[in-house]
Order: structure tokens, then sequence, then C-alpha cells
């Protein structure tokens, strides 16, 4: 597996490396998937550590975890513990979607925007414009999956929606999406005859 452990604005030593490396081999090696690269980043927002943990597994599907605390050890260890909670709640649905899946996850290629946000604090002020102003542009990856396997996506990775094509449908972009009330939503295009 590769790893990928680097600090924004602060060194990481050889010693964290080797902790966070062993610590994670331990966690993944519990659970099916096979692992192909994690990424772990570092940072310090005032007197608290951050880490952040991301670990691909070789089925096409994404494992994340944020930790916070004062120090940076627990703060991995924080983000680990999320991790394997993450991985054990799902290892019979992996063990599933890893026996069913012949091929690995399609991803297909599609591009990503961040937009400006309101900065005006006056609710009367109008834009002047109705283009939203383009921050950045990046090439994001949408993968072909299952309706299950897209929540258990969303799930592992934390987010609040996932955009996906549905495998089993060819009926374009789908998405799922953890609704206020704590319940899933789906969008499915092609429904909506």
């Amino acid at each position: 597996m590769r790893y990928q452990i680097s600090g924004k604005q602060i060194d990481i030593g050889e010693a964290l490396q080797t902790h966070v490396r062993t610590e994670i081999d331990a966690v993944i090696e519990k659970y099916p998937g096979r692992p192909t690269d994690a990424m772990v980043v570092f940072s310090k927002s005032g007197h608290e550590y951050c880490c952040e943990a991301v670990v691909h597994l070789s089925t096409g599907l994404t494992v994340q975890a944020k930790g916070v605390a004062p120090e940076i050890y627990a703060a991995f260890d924080q983000s680990n513990t999320k991790m394997e909670k993450q991985l054990r709640r799902y290892k019979r649905r992996l063990k599933d979607h890893h026996k069913e899946r012949a091929q690995p996850v399609e991803l297909s290629a599609a591009s990503s925007y961040i937009l400006a946000g309101s900065t005006e604090t006056d609710d009367e002020s109008e834009p002047e414009s109705l283009q939203p102003m383009i921050i950045a542009e990046m090439e994001t990856r949408i993968p072909s999956l299952s309706v299950g396997e897209a929540v258990m996506q969303m799930e592992l990775a934390g987010a609040p929606v996932l955009v996906f094509r549905n495998e089993k449908q060819d009926t374009g972009v789908n998405i799922v999406y953890r609704r206020d009330d704590g319940n899933i939503g789906w969008i499915d295009p092609g429904s909506a005859n």
C-alpha cells in the first residue's frame, strides 16, 4: 500500500509516520477490500491538531475520517478509531460488495468547480451579475455504483451527498444525500416520466 503522510505548515517526524503506517495497517488488515493507498494530512489550528485520513480500497470505495485533539498522536488515533468504526459497521456489506463485483468500479471523468460564496453582509444589496465567480476548477471522478453501494460509499466517506452513475439502469447521473430528518434521499432522473 502506498502512503502519503504530510503536514500543512508543520513538520511530521519519522516516528509519527511509522506510527501512522503501523496503526492503519493493523486496522485495514481486519477488513476486506485490499487498500491501494492512504493519504494522511496533519494540520494545526490554534492549540489543536487536526488529522484527516483517506484510504482508497481496491473495490473503488473510499474511507475517510477526521480527528481533532490537543496532541498530534491523539488526533491521529481519533481519526483511526473513526475509520475502524466505519469499516466494522460495513464489514459484511464490504465482503458482499467484493464478491459480487468482478471488475473494479468504473469511474467517469467530470469537472468540479468551487464557486465564491456571498461575502456581503447586507441582505438588501444585489449582486452585480447572476453569474457566480469560479474560484477553482478541478478534475473529479464519478463512480458507477448500485444505489446500495452509493449509500455505503457516502456513509464511509462521511459525506452529506454523493453523485454517481447508477450501474443497474443507464439513467445518467444519480444523487444520494442525507436528509435533515436523518434518512437518505435518492434523486433518479430516469424515473421522472
